[in-house]
């Protein structure tokens, strides 16, 4: 993992008077500042799951299963809803004096 992220530090020091805007311009990033990062996804990738993911919509979907999986024993369980007092009282008048 250390080695693919310093091959993305080290295309980014390839164009020393480059702002981040200017290297990460999707139209006009570097070849190998792309190559660096698509390398460093893979990478990424492989400590959630072994197989790659298709599309960003498919990673961002597995990792946030994996985020609910995580949480959901925090949650404190959902408490059963029962009619409020008031709705009951209405019910009731209505019943008795129809």
């Amino acid at each position: 993992m250390e080695a693919v992220a310093q091959a993305v530090l080290d295309a980014r020091k390839k164009f020393p008077e480059a702002t981040l805007a200017d290297l990460y311009d999707p139209l006009a990033m570097p070849p190998a500042l792309v190559k660096a990062h698509a390398a460093l996804d893979r990478a990424v990738d492989r400590c959630y799951r072994p197989q790659p993911f298709d599309n960003d919509r498919q990673r961002v979907e597995h990792l946030f299963a994996l985020y609910e999986k995580l949480t959901s024993p925090l949650l404190p369980a959902a408490k059963k809803s029962r009619p409020h007092r008031l709705l009951f009282v209405i019910n009731f008048k209505r019943d008795v004096f129809n």
